[in-house]
C-alpha cells in the first residue's frame, strides 16, 4: 500500500471529519468514483479499489449519480438497430 499526504485546508478537513467515516476510506471512495466517472477506470476496477461486488458498485455509483449506461441518443439508437437485426436473424432460424 502507499502513503500518500494531501494538504487539507482546514474548512474541508472539517466537511470530512462531520461525515464521521474515516478519511482514507472517504478520499480512496471519493478518487475511484471520480474515475469511474471521467471512463478513466472501468466498472470492474472501481468494484475491485472498493472492494465491492460488481452489481453492488454500480448500484451505490448509480445511487450518487454516476450512470453505469453512458450513451448518447445516437449510440442508444445504433445499439437498438443492432439488437433487432438480431432479433430478426434469431426469428428467421
Amino acid at each position: 500500500m502507499v502513503t500518500v499526504n494531501i494538504p487539507l485546508k482546514e474548512d474541508l478537513a472539517e466537511v470530512l471529519r462531520e461525515l464521521d467515516r474515516p478519511l482514507e476510506e472517504t478520499a480512496r471512495e471519493l478518487i475511484v468514483l471520480e474515475l469511474y466517472r471521467e471512463h478513466k477506470i472501468s466498472v470492474g476496477k472501481g468494484a475491485e479499489l472498493l472492494e465491492m461486488e460488481l452489481l453492488d458498485f454500480i448500484r451505490y455509483s448509480s445511487r450518487v449519480g454516476i450512470a453505469h449506461l453512458d450513451l448518447t441518443a445516437d449510440q442508444l439508437e445504433r445499439d437498438f438497430a443492432k439488437a433487432d437485426e438480431l432479433l430478426d436473424v434469431i426469428r428467421k432460424h
